[in-house]
């Protein structure tokens, strides 16, 4: 196999326009939209024996609320504390998904959506439903098919439910730590998921736990459930607004309570949050839109950076956190985090990726007999350069659908192991060819050096 020489896609550079939402407002309306849409060229990097794309990440008081009791139940599969630790500390940790949906008569089969967010997060699936004012809980470590069946999910009926599936981005894979969190207080009960990584994490513990806080979890979202518990705002709505104001880093979460669904992404809009409706009215918020299609719910918008989205039997209404004058929002969701039938940011995943590999292609160039990609999600990018360089895109690597995304397994051991098994090379295509690999991104390099001893 030729060597090659690789350029980076170094940055995707996501402008914002103001574009006014219309939801009802119950402070402000926050007033920016942001359809990204400038690519700015690379910088050269040099690799052995792979053409790669590469890039960086960027990354009042009214009267109070009658007192409740706590209301919720869980029930937690692999009570022998089933884990998987970290050996790996250079890991990004930034991926999971997260969706919530409300009004709808069946809200779990929206709220499992197998295996429509499963490329987010393997460690781990939760959801928690509400039904009669109880919040009701099942979480598994493990893939969403493992943790749930039909049985588990005839015990969870109601039409306002939260899921999450994880993958660590603090923390490890823990039974205990995975999500939907829920909390019981003597004004109400709340569970929450949470897609992001919470930079101030570390002094908010140690603050909460001077101030008596026990945590039970290795987790950052933790957090939020003790700074809801000792905020002073009225009603329990601006409990939730008050925790999330003192967070710092990204965040797109979902709460829900026993009447309310509320969506809250961060000031930078670090992490994409969607919101949709179904044709029976109920409103659903997701990761991806791809979630939405699946579910054949119509995508309405984005969560704005710093807004919170609230739904309950008055409807959809919106209030603002403080937001940042310029979005940042994470490359890495173009590039890899994403399914390419997504919308993320305003944007096309599948275009954007197309574009990376034509740019490469113009940058790069090579003589070649033959491009290949490595599956899934070097695939669009490898089309793009092999349209834009006019050598035939052939399928050199075939991948095992078993094995799962190795860059968001939680142990080096695993992801190499995975490599292994996941991807099996068609000698009819390669041998005695001058062959072109594209993957989407070098985070590692495990995939260089488990196939080309890079």
């Amino acid at each position: 196999m030729a060597a090659a020489k690789a350029a980076s896609i170094s940055s995707l550079y996501l402008q914002s326009h103001p574009s006014p939402p219309n939801p009802t407002s119950i402070f402000s309306l926050f007033l920016s939209q942001n359809p990204p849409k400038t690519l700015l060229p690379s910088q050269n990097l040099h690799c052995s024996h792979l053409l790669s794309l590469t890039c960086t990440q960027h990354l009042l008081h009214p009267p109070t609320l009658k007192t409740q009791s706590p209301a919720f139940s869980s029930n937690k599969q692999h009570p022998d504390g089933r884990s998987i630790d970290y050996d790996d500390d250079e890991k990004p940790r930034e991926e999971c998904g997260v969706v919530g949906i409300y009004g709808d008569p069946e809200p779990l089969d929206s709220a499992i959506w197998p295996p429509r967010a499963q490329h987010r997060g393997q460690e781990g699936a939760g959801i928690v439903c509400v039904q009669d004012n109880v919040l009701q809980s099942v979480t598994g470590v493990g893939l969403v098919s493992e943790v749930f069946n039909q049985s588990k999910l005839d015990q969870l009926p109601g039409d306002l439910a939260i899921g999450h599936v994880r993958y660590s981005t603090a923390g490890s894979s823990m039974l205990k730590n995975v999500q939907p969190f829920v909390a019981g207080y003597r004004f109400g009960s709340v569970g929450v998921a949470h897609n992001g990584n919470l930079v101030n994490y570390g002094s908010l513990r140690a603050m909460l736990e001077e101030n008596g806080s026990i945590f039970n979890t290795s987790s950052d979202t933790e957090v939020v459930l003790h700074l809801i518990a000792i905020s002073k705002a009225r009603p329990f709505l601006l409990r939730i607004v008050d925790a999330c104001e003192q967070l710092e880093g990204a965040y797109s979460m979902v709460f829900v309570t026993q009447d309310k669904l509320v969506a809250v992404r961060d000031p930078h809009g670090f992490r994409p949050l969607v919101m949709g409706r179904r044709s029976n009215g109920s409103v659903v918020f997701a990761s991806e839109t791809c979630a939405l299609d699946l579910i054949e719910a119509t995508y309405e918008r984005e969560v704005f950076p710093g807004e919170v989205v609230v739904v309950d039997k008055e409807g959809v209404q919106s209030l603002c956190l403080m937001a940042h004058p310029q979005p940042k929002q994470c490359i890495f969701e173009h590039i890899y985090f994403a399914l390419p039938n997504s919308v993320v940011f305003g944007r096309s995943v599948y275009e954007s990726r197309r574009v990376f590999g034509e740019i490469l292609a113009t940058e790069a160039p090579v003589e070649c007999d033959v491009v290949i990609a490595v599956p899934d999600s070097g695939v669009v990018a490898a089309l793009g350069y092999a349209g834009k360089a006019g050598v035939p895109f052939q399928q050199g690597l075939i991948r095992s659908h078993y094995v799962g995304r190795t860059f968001i397994e939680p142990s080096q051991k695993i992801r190499d192991f995975g490599v292994k098994l996941k991807l099996s090379p068609v000698r009819a295509v390669l041998e005695g060819k001058r062959v072109v690999v594209v993957d989407d991104s070098i985070v590692r390099g495990l995939r260089l050096r488990k196939l080309f001893g890079c």
